[in-house]
């Protein structure tokens, strides 16, 4: 009875075989209850052959793990703030940056029909005319007062405040963000202030979503926080092992995305140190390279930063940068992109945003919540932009040009950061939260948030079909 490598082992050498080091590798990753059966069957096909080594190729031939090369693994980095980002001074540099999102967020707006009829805030105000007009700008006060809800935007020329009296419109002024941009469709009203007949978002319009021409998967994860001492190394490692596997999923990933807080960082928080077993940023990144460098070579890793990695924390950040780890950038399969960016893979958009602004949204947006994240990340599609709100949590920087700006409408929008893995589709766009790869943290069990980790979310890029693989078992 052959119950274990050991016994396979042993079984080989008895009939007179050897067996290559690798080869063995591979029988440690096969199911204890297939092993009698795949061992024999080689050994009679080797003593039909006359040939009596065991090679890690008859291996991959026999299971079929031999990498397919009719499997599709085309990439392309659509976007990468990275060697765009020009910040500016003080005032003027978000002065700089408002005027950026404002003409960014207007152009989208553009192809409505009703932007044809849109007038300035300055001439609205000055004719105060009995007609309908529209107005485009962004929203920089809501305040709601009894069945009223007043509603404040600028424009360059201007501003002013517009007020929501029909019920169904004040639920959307009620989701209205701060620094949004929006539409708004008003009437001047008898005592001269200004009626809101229509609140009309950039938002996605009707979508058709890519599709990899074969049935190549990406995986999707986050929030590793290699460093921490409640890093998952074991699951984490084994998912890196898994991609090696006779898996007949696993045979087919071409892609491995990391979306931010790969490592824990440093002085991030007060007293982490005492969280830490790698105390240098350093030492850090080295773990999550001696772990990534088991990744198949045929699998391309991308890999975006989030708040806890070190470069720039205002979005949006740069790749992390590679005086911290020279190996992350010198690996011909690994790929340092920025927060956010937008890659393809066989032609499907991805949009890899790290998550930051959901902090800021569901502290001031009725009906959200941490554990329902892709709720959150609709959000930011209906605004066009992945952190709208400034002077909150999360940094923006005064930058030239609003790099958060959702110019182009992704197949899948893949985000992290809250540690809990949700889905949803909105317009044929995949919303995607990958969870965690960190243990319940003493902050989290203190505010009530209950993470997801270990586990992994895979999307067939043909299909769009999502599988995930819990490696906390």
């Amino acid at each position: 009875m052959i119950s274990d490598v050991g016994a396979a082992l042993n079984f080989v050498i008895n009939k007179g075989f050897q067996i290559h080091p690798d080869a063995l590798k591979i029988l440690e990753q096969i199911d204890v209850k297939e092993l009698e059966r795949i061992i024999k069957q080689i050994v009679k096909e080797k003593e039909r052959q006359q040939l009596y080594l065991i090679s890690q190729k008859d291996l991959e031939s026999f299971l079929g793990i031999k990498e397919d090369e009719s499997i599709e693994d085309r990439h392309e980095i659509l976007y990468d703030p990275t060697p765009n980002l020009a910040s500016a001074e003080g005032v003027q540099g978000f002065t700089a940056l408002f005027s950026s999102r404002y003409a960014k967020l207007k152009r989208i707006m553009s192809n409505r029909p009703e932007a044809k009829m849109v007038k300035s805030i300055s001439a609205v105000i000055s004719t105060k005319s009995k007609d309908e007009v529209y107005v485009c700008g962004l929203v920089t006060d809501r305040r709601t007062d009894r069945n009223v809800t007043k509603i404040t935007l600028e424009d360059p020329s201007g501003i002013m405040e517009t007020i929501v009296v029909d019920e169904e419109l004040q639920k959307t002024a009620s989701g209205l963000l701060m620094d949004q941009f929006v539409m708004e469709k008003i009437v001047t009203s008898k005592n001269g202030g200004f009626i809101v007949k229509d609140i009309i978002l950039p938002d996605i319009p009707d979508h058709a979503a890519n599709r990899s021409k074969t049935e190549a998967y990406a995986v999707f994860v986050s929030d590793l926080h290699v460093g921490s001492k409640y890093f998952m190394e074991k699951e984490f490692s084994d998912l890196v092992a898994w991609l090696s596997s006779p898996d007949p999923i696993a045979k087919k990933v071409r892609f491995f995305i990391l979306g931010g807080d790969v490592v824990d960082g440093i002085g991030i928080y007060p007293n982490q140190d005492k969280e830490l077993v790698a105390l240098n940023t350093q030492d850090q990144l080295k773990l999550l390279y001696e772990i990534l460098d088991k990744v198949p070579k045929h699998i391309k890793v991308f890999i975006a930063p989030g708040n806890h990695d070190p470069g720039r924390r205002a979005l949006p950040q740069p790749a992390i940068p590679a005086k911290y780890n020279p190996d992350l950038w010198g690996r011909k399969n690994f790929f340092m992109v920025g927060n956010p960016a937008i890659i393809s893979l066989n032609g499907v958009k991805v949009l890899i945003f790290h998550g930051q602004s959901v902090d800021d949204i569901v502290k001031t947006t009725p009906g959200l919540s941490y554990d329902k994240p892709a709720k959150v990340m609709q959000y930011l599609l209906k605004a066009r932009h992945l952190s709208p709100i400034y002077g909150a949590q999360t940094p923006l920087a005064p930058e030239l040009e609003d790099h958060m700006v959702i110019d182009e409408v992704p197949d899948i929008f893949h985000a992290g950061h809250v540690h809990v893995i949700d889905l949803d589709l909105y317009k044929n766009i995949l919303i995607l939260n990958s969870g965690a790869w960190q243990s319940q943290t003493p902050f989290q069990s203190g505010v009530g948030i209950t993470p997801t980790p270990a586990v992994a979310v895979l999307v067939n890029l043909k299909t769009f079909k999502v599988y995930t693989k819990d490696f906390s078992k």
